[in-house]
Order: structure tokens, then sequence, then C-alpha cells
């Protein structure tokens, strides 16, 4: 299940905001824990952005193409 999907999946113990502007605030308040509560497996200690999106796309948990469309879709946002 790619990242879209499971930004949009609601379980009891992985509630995230349906709204995509609280998805952002939540995002930018705690990118580590926003990206756990998604399903991601992320290290701990590892809070470099960079190095967060090396590991997701090494582990194959963050294709190339899903990366871009969150890119694109943060561009736009920012607008």
């Amino acid at each position: 299940m790619g990242i879209f999907e499971q930004l949009g999946r609601k379980t009891p113990q992985n509630a995230l905001p349906a709204n995509p502007m609280q998805m952002m605030q939540k995002l930018r308040s705690d990118p580590v824990g926003f990206l756990r509560q998604s399903g991601m497996n992320i290290p701990a200690g590892m809070n470099d952005p960079q190095q967060i999106i090396n590991h997701l796309m090494q582990s194959g948990q963050l294709p190339q193409g899903r990366l871009q469309q969150a890119m694109q879709m943060a561009q736009m946002m920012r607008k």
C-alpha cells in the first residue's frame, strides 16, 4: 500500500486527520511521528529529512514516483 493510500486510512490506532490542511500541520509539527503513524518504518533517532527520504526510498517504502507526487503536492500547498 502506498503512502497516499496509507495517509487516507483511518483505524482506531491509526487515526490521521482527514482534512489535508490538518495533515500538513501534523506533518510539519511531527514529521517522524506522522510518517510512522502512516505505516512507514523509520529507525529511532533518524531526524534529518533527507536521511529519512533516503531511507524510505532505499527500503522500498517510498517509490520515486510517489516522492515526486508528494513534492508537487507540497509545492501546490505553499502557493
